[in-house]
Parts: C-alpha cells; structure tokens; sequence
C-alpha cells in the first residue's frame, strides 16, 4: 500500500542526519507551544478562580494556589490533544524546509519550487485553529459521545491534517488549484495518512518526531503516486 510505504519511508529518514535539525526545532516548538498553555492555564486561574475559600472543619484554604498548581496534571492531556494544531502549525511553518530536503535526497530530479513562509505560516495557523477547536469540542463532548468521540477525533483530524500536509506538498509541483483537484482525487489515501498521523500524534514521546515525519510522509506520498500515475504531471516518474 503507497501509504503504509509512504511512512515507513519517512520513518527511515527521521535518522538521517540532515533531517535532524528540522526535528531538534520542531522539538522546541512542541515544547514552547505547550509551555505557553500550561502558563496560560496558571494565570486564567489565578485571574478569576478565588484566591481563599472558606471551609467548614477546613478552614481557609488558598484555592487559588491547589487549582493552579494541580492544572499540572492536566499537561499530559492537553500534550495529547494540541499534538494536532502543533502539527498544522508546523506544517505552515517548516513543510517547504523538510519537503525540500526530502525530495534532494530522494527525488533530485523532481524538487519542487520554494513557496513563501508568509502565505505557508497563515495557512498554518488557520488551520491550526480549526483542528485546536474541533479537538477541544471532541474532548469535551466525550462523555455525551462515547467511543465515537474517538473515531471522530482521529477521523476529523486525519482528514484536516492529510488536507494541510498533502496540499503543501503538492503546491511545490501544481498551481493550488491543480493541487487541490489532485488531492481531492485522492481523498481516500490522503486521508487514510491523515488518519495514522493523527494516531501518532498521541503516542507519548514518539509524537514529538511525527510533525517532521508527517511532511516528509506526504512528500513522498506525493512522488510515490501523483506524480508516477497522473500522465499530466510535469514531473512523470522516468
């Protein structure tokens, strides 16, 4: 299967050491991202939760410090869930930097045009948003939805995430709309990535390498079967 190939490539190529300083930084992003949460967490609560409350036998007990303090606990899941809007916001930010890299070593013959930061960082962060919003509401909804709050999470992100990675990859060879029709085309394995991505995402430790994996999976995804099947393509597989 393109897709299963697709990754296990781009596994192999997170050990490659020109692809290491692109993981060191999406590291640091991960890292800074998550560190501004927690940091805004702290402070909402301090902002608005009660400062001391009064308790029978207790007495009183500074509420604002234990609620602060315990949000803590909760950066293990928050990580889990904003692993996504990372990734889409890597992708705007880093995809021309990994895909370029990919394609010299792979595709020498085949590399693609430089795309602009500002126009790939404010798709990112769009995108970003929307993944960060559905993510939270599937959190929160998980106790009404069931189990089909998780098939709607990694579903909805697969298919958000393999839209984003695809078409940034794809851009780099077709005009947008081109890519866009292109991706559409492929749907069912755009999103079928997406979807494994998106279960990375929440593997603890592994999903701190999978932004830069991601990109590099859909790269290939992208030469492996776009640009060898479709006889319109201005880079055919020789």
């Amino acid at each position: 299967m393109v897709v299963l190939r697709a990754l296990v490539l781009a596994l192999s190529d997170m050990l490659r050491p020109s692809l290491l300083g692109l993981v060191g930084r999406a590291l640091l992003l991960t890292l800074a991202v998550l560190i501004a949460l927690q940091a805004s967490v702290t402070v909402a609560i301090r902002l608005f939760a009660p400062h001391d409350l009064d308790l029978p036998w207790l007495g009183t007990v500074a509420v604002g410090n234990l609620l602060s303090w315990g949000s803590l606990a909760l950066l293990p899941v928050l990580a889990l869930v904003l692993m996504a809007p990372v990734a889409a916001l890597f992708c705007g930010m880093m995809s021309d930097n990994v895909a370029s890299r990919i394609e010299g070593i792979h595709y020498p013959a085949r590399r693609g045009r430089e795309q602009s930061f500002r126009a790939g960082l404010a798709d990112g962060i769009s995108v970003m948003l929307i993944v960060l919003v559905f993510s939270l509401a599937m959190l929160v909804l998980s106790p009404v939805l069931g189990p089909a709050a998780h098939l709607l999470f990694y579903g909805g992100n697969g298919w958000l995430l393999g839209r984003e990675f695809f078409q940034s990859a794809a851009v780099r060879h077709l005009p947008a709309v081109e890519a866009a029709a292109l991706r559409r085309s492929m749907s069912g394995k755009v999103t079928a990535a997406g979807t494994m991505v998106a279960l990375l995402l929440t593997v603890p430790v592994l999903n701190i390498l999978v932004p830069v994996m991601a990109m590099a999976a859909f790269t290939h995804l992208y030469h492996l079967s776009a640009a060898g099947s479709d006889p319109r393509s201005r880079y055919p597989r020789g």
